[in-house]
């Protein structure tokens, strides 16, 4: 029967991971950076995929659950010119139903038995012990060491050295997040141009995209595709300040627009986005494999959660299916792996060329409208 799996990472493809396992009767312990699941804001809306993200939440059975997270009518999608103009405008449903991210991890932490998940347990090493088995040191010097270990600890992943010399590199592409609250009182006409769903308003290397949460909540991040050092001239610890130099990058658009930089009713915070190389993967390393962001890092094209809880999902698959050898599952696991991801990331770069290149928005409306 399979050794007790140490996943890294309570993210969501961690927990999912884990989740699944124990629908199969497999014990495992999630160890988690963050101090408690309370530690930080979970970033904010997800649209969960009928071909990935639901068949992950269908194993790991809270289909019941998640959709008593669904906020209707956050499909709604809304293309705007940078003076306010409607190019698009659509309410129809895509099967991509949205939730709160930690509202969805929270439903994930709730299914798993007391004591799976460890918090504050930052990694400061990993290492092979031989035969499979691989020792994790965490920052307080306590150490664990396993049969089977699974980096889902994201972008700057602790594991995947492991297995791999891959390292993020800049995309070339940054956000800047902003929040709105109470919108429909406090900021009446911006509520109105980002209507009830998503807003996306787009000119060759920059955009302001804008989500509806609950209420009258508006979540922005502000694309620029500037150089790293361009990013790193701005001092974020003077938000005012920070918020006029990036909305200066959106002179002459429509204010009702701009305001969702410069009334921001949080401090603006800074998303450097990295990528792994497309075709990422590694050499079968026995006892150890990686899934979500720590395996396939990508530029955000909607896919990256739901990736991650498919990847999670069908690793406790795998294992359920080849109890007594691991190194089968973890094979089989990777075999899919590597091409699924792969087309997700040349996905994801197609988007971010349809979304910030020389031709938008128009490439993102032909999208919606089926004129590819």
């Amino acid at each position: 029967m399979t050794t007790h799996v140490t996943i890294i990472g309570a993210g969501l493809g961690g927990l999912t991971l884990a989740r699944v396992l124990h629908v199969h009767g497999i014990p495992a312990t999630v160890y988690e950076a963050e101090a408690s699941p309370l530690a930080r804001a979970q970033g904010g809306m997800l649209d969960i995929h009928e071909d990935n993200g639901q068949p992950a939440l269908q194993d790991a059975g809270l289909m019941d659950e998640f959709r008593a997270l669904i906020l209707e009518g956050r499909e709604a999608t809304r293309i705007l010119t940078p003076d306010g103009a409607v190019l698009f405008d659509d309410d129809s449903e895509r099967g991509r139903p949205e939730v709160l991210r930690g509202e969805l991890r929270q439903i994930l932490l709730d299914s798993l038995p007391a004591g799976t998940v460890q918090w504050g347990h930052k990694v400061s090493r990993v290492r092979a012990l031989g035969e499979g088995r691989h020792e994790v040191t965490f920052a307080d010097g306590t150490t664990v060491a396993t049969g089977l270990l699974v980096g889902a600890d994201g972008a700057w992943s602790r594991v995947r050295p492991l297995l791999s010399g891959a390292v993020p590199a800049y995309t070339g592409t940054s956000f800047v997040e902003t929040y709105l609250y109470d919108a429909e009182t406090r900021h009446a006409a911006t509520a109105k141009a980002v209507g009830g769903g998503s807003l996306a308003v787009l000119a060759p290397g920059k955009g302001i995209q804008a989500h509806r949460e609950n209420g009258g909540t508006l979540h922005t991040y502000v694309a620029l595709t500037r150089p790293q050092d361009w990013f790193a001239a701005i001092d974020f610890t003077d938000s005012a300040g920070a918020a006029a130099r990036i909305a200066a990058e959106f002179a002459g658009w429509a204010p009702e627009l701009t305001a969702l930089i410069t009334d921001g009713e949080t401090a603006p915070v800074l998303r450097i986005l990295n990528a792994l190389p497309a075709e990422h993967r590694w050499d079968r390393v026995p006892g150890v494999t990686l899934l979500g962001d720590a395996a396939h890092l990508a530029a955000p094209n909607g896919e990256g959660a739901n990736l991650a809880m498919y990847d999670g999902a069908e690793l406790g698959k795998a294992i359920a299916a080849h109890p007594d050898d691991i190194e089968t599952a973890l094979y089989e696991y990777e075999q899919a792996l590597f091409p699924r991801s792969a087309e997700a990331a040349r996905d994801g770069e197609a988007l971010h060329e349809m979304l910030y290149g020389d031709n938008a928005p128009q490439g993102l409306i032909d999208m919606f409208t089926g004129h590819e």
